[in-house]
């Protein structure tokens, strides 16, 4: 693990998390200066069985108000900065919890739901995943979605759809887009990361890339250097811009292979999948020595310093820029 050689001070925001929720994570993110985490709630889930996962965070930041709340606007997150505290906001890896009703959209945002995933990895509803051969856009139910999450607020995620999908959705969306977790893929071939040509159609639109720290993203998996890592970021930087990057670190945290076969099977699939192709990815992979956990953000502060990032530039990766984003994403039009 590398020495902290500074403490960073400014905004940690990560853009992707899923953690068996507990009191001793929430203080990991406490220990780690960690501001605000988008926090995966559901995946296949319907639309009641989000009900219920909402319900149990709602028991969550009752028993942990210590440390956690619900974030609705980059107001609470700046709150959470002055407090010490972590805010959270909530995000769908997948547009089933809106089943197949318009007016869900509106609902769930109000409830707290700020991030949605038109698709994750299969064809959806809406939109392609990044894992179907065939790629034929966003459908027709999923141009009045994107219509519907612009006015009430709530972001479109593309971080596991298709590549033409992704494009289409940057088309339609009257409001900048996300990736909230991928890397490059000119730098590792993941089934999951994004051409060079999407990232700069994102940038170019408004729209942010959340930095991937999840092995199966990453070049040499769980070997891959803190280094590598960071040089990845800096050449995105000169792609994309420095205002269009941060972190969205996908990291997962205490879960059994029961929940990775949930995330990738759901209900539609009897048989594994494998994701990227391989039974050797069937269970989670181990990290990378310099990110384990939410106490290991100041690393990668460290890292872009090593690489020739500006204290300025580090601070908007770090949170800034997620922050910006945030004003002007999540209140109505």
């Amino acid at each position: 693990m590398i020495g902290p050689l500074t403490n960073f001070d400014g905004y940690i925001i990560d853009a992707a998390q899923y953690a068996k929720w507990n009191r001793s994570v929430f203080e990991e993110m406490r220990d780690g200066g960690v501001t605000c985490v988008n926090a995966t709630i559901v995946y296949w889930e319907s639309a009641r069985e989000t009900l219920s996962e909402i319900g149990k965070w709602n028991r969550l930041f009752e028993q942990n108000s210590d440390l956690i709340f619900l974030a609705r606007t980059a107001d609470d997150i700046r709150r959470a900065k002055s407090l010490g505290k972590t805010a959270i906001t909530f995000a769908f890896q997948h547009c089933s919890p809106i089943e197949e009703d318009i007016d869900l959209v509106e609902i769930m945002h109000s409830l707290g739901v700020r991030f949605m995933q038109l698709s994750y990895n299969n064809q959806s509803l809406c939109a392609a995943g990044c894992y179907e051969e065939e790629d034929p856009g966003i459908t027709r139910f999923g141009r009045q979605v994107i219509k519907e999450m612009n006015r009430v607020g709530l972001v479109v995620d593309m971080s596991h759809s298709g590549e033409r999908s992704t494009f289409h959705a940057i088309e339609l969306s009257e409001r900048p887009i996300t990736i909230t977790h991928a890397n490059p893929k000119s730098w590792q071939p993941a089934l999951r990361n994004k051409s060079n040509d999407l990232l700069k159609a994102l940038s170019e639109s408004g729209g942010m890339l959340g930095f991937s720290m999840y092995p199966f993203h990453l070049k040499n998996g769980p070997k891959c250097s803190l280094g590598d890592f960071c040089a990845m970021i800096a050449s995105t930087a000169e792609l994309m811009g420095i205002d269009s990057i941060g972190i969205g670190s996908d990291l997962v945290q205490g879960h059994g292979n029961e929940v990775v076969e949930w995330m990738r099977n759901g209900r539609w699939s009897k048989e594994m999948d494998f994701g990227e192709g391989s039974s050797d990815n069937a269970g989670w992979p181990s990290p990378v020595e310099w990110f384990s956990g939410n106490r290991d953000f100041n690393n990668i502060a460290v890292g872009l310093a090593e690489v020739g990032f500006q204290k300025s530039e580090i601070k908007k990766i770090m949170g800034e820029n997620w922050l910006s984003f945030f004003d002007n994403a999540f209140g109505p039009v």
